[in-house]
């Protein structure tokens, strides 16, 4: 996935300073800029000059130089942010609602939008008081003596921007730092592990007898007979196999994350290219047509925008984590979700413990392992690559059977069933400076057995 992500942003910048004075590229750089301060601000509750430093800085080459400059103005009794950028329309607007987080406007779109924006009304506080893992009480175990001062270098000495390591041995939280400014209450966007979310989603799903992953996933958009794509199963999708025309590796969707494109009229309309499962493609509209399919079965409804915070999220103490939505209430679960350190050590709990929470089965019976079976079709170099989650093993000389939930920017989430480990890490990096996660990893499991 860094390969990829590597390469999407390479390719992009020798057109930055032509980029930046086409129409389309400075509402694509307002919508950036409004879609991350208003999460920042209101999910996350960091100032403008924070995000400014941080979620706005590092970023694809062509939006840069504009979102430095584009004025913002935050309405922090509204709740919005808005972005000038053209003189001849309305601002880009990102407007921010409990639980769903911030929903960008279309282009073009004005104030009166906002109101029109899909909500959830039901309420669940924080379980802050319970214990481990349900709550915050009772988390830790004892530290290694070996795992201290590694964690401490995770800031310095492994490349990138850290802003949060933790680590979880036998379902007791050994090790936790955070930079200043940060606390085990502070989300951060998880960019692309948010599609280990989305398997976890599908799953949940399965279990509860709403969706099969093996039957052709249910995409309304497809139903119009003679369509090739209606074929599509679920798994070939959740494989990065969908055989789906992309615009090159890595799918960066910007129309849906920065336009306020809606996911059922961009990530549904991509045309077959080759045959299913006989190609790895990561692609975004992988996830977003997985997701997509989810809520459909559900039916469209209050039920189905409710479906992951009451069956799952809720369910495994997850209460700070913030799914975002588009305009119309399709979940960008490709990418839009804010979580904390220790909601993400959660979920990689529910999978070391085959998807069981305190004795409720909440995925189906070997899921875990499905998610971690190779896919057809493999990436061509690096690690592998099962049902939304990567795989490790020893060409990375780490245990085999490890696999791992991996974010833009540096958001990693090992989970080692091996060794009874979860191993997080959140930061801000850029493609000239990464965190390299593996050797991380690699010295954590190391640390644990020098104790």
């Amino acid at each position: 996935m860094r390969a990829i992500w590597v390469a999407a942003v390479l390719a992009v910048a020798a057109n930055g300073a032509r980029a930046a004075d086409d129409p389309h590229t400075r509402a694509l750089a307002a919508g950036y800029k409004a879609a991350f301060l208003c999460s920042g601000v209101f999910n996350a509750g960091r100032s403008e000059a924070e995000i400014a430093a941080d979620d706005l800085e590092g970023i694809y080459p062509e939006y840069q130089a504009l979102v430095r400059t584009l004025p913002a103005t935050v309405d922090r009794n509204a709740k919005t942010v808005s972005v000038a950028f053209d003189p001849t329309l309305p601002p880009r607007i990102a407007a921010w609602r409990p639980h769903l987080g911030c929903a960008q406007l279309p282009i073009g779109a004005g104030p009166d939008g906002v109101t029109k924006l899909p909500t959830l009304g039901i309420a669940r506080e924080p379980a802050s008081k319970a214990a481990w893992p349900a709550g915050d009480e009772q988390a830790t175990g004892k530290t290694p003596k070996a795992l201290a001062p590694l964690l401490a270098k995770a800031f310095s000495d492994y490349g990138g921007k850290t802003t949060a390591v933790l680590v979880v041995k036998d379902g007791k939280i050994v090790g936790e730092q955070y930079r200043p400014g940060y606390d085990l209450y502070t989300p951060q966007r998880t960019w692309s592990a948010a599609k280990s979310l989305t398997a976890s989603v599908v799953g949940r799903a399965v279990q509860l007898g709403k969706v099969k992953v093996d039957a052709p996933a249910n995409i309304p958009e497809w139903k119009a007979p003679g369509d090739p794509r209606a074929s599509i199963t679920l798994t070939q999708l959740m494989h990065m196999g969908s055989g789906l025309w992309t615009d090159g590796p890595g799918n960066r969707t910007d129309e849906v994350y920065l336009a306020g494109g809606p996911v059922t009229e961009w990530a549904t309309r991509m045309p077959l290219e080759v045959a299913p499962d006989s190609r790895f493609r990561y692609a975004n509209n992988d996830t977003l047509l997985a997701a997509r399919s989810v809520r459909a079965a559900l039916g469209d409804g209050a039920d189905a925008l409710a479906f992951p915070f009451t069956e799952l999220l809720w369910r495994i103490g997850m209460n700070r984590t913030t799914l975002e939505t588009d305009w119309q209430g399709n979940y960008i679960l490709s990418s839009q979700v804010w979580t904390t350190s220790r909601d993400l050590a959660r979920l990689g709990l529910l999978y070391l413990n085959d998807g069981v929470w305190n004795g409720e089965r909440l995925l189906p019976e070997g899921w875990a392992k499905f998610v971690a079976t190779p896919a057809p079709a493999q990436p061509p170099t690096g690690p592998g690559y099962g049902a939304f989650f990567w795989l490790h093993g020893a060409a990375q000389g780490l245990p085999e059977g490890t696999y791992a939930m991996n974010g833009n920017r540096g958001q990693y989430v090992f989970i080692v069933p091996s060794k009874k480990v979860v191993i997080v890490r959140r930061g801000f990096d850029s493609a000239q400076a990464r965190f390299d996660d593996v050797r991380f990893a690699r010295d954590v499991l190391a640390a644990l057995e020098a104790n």
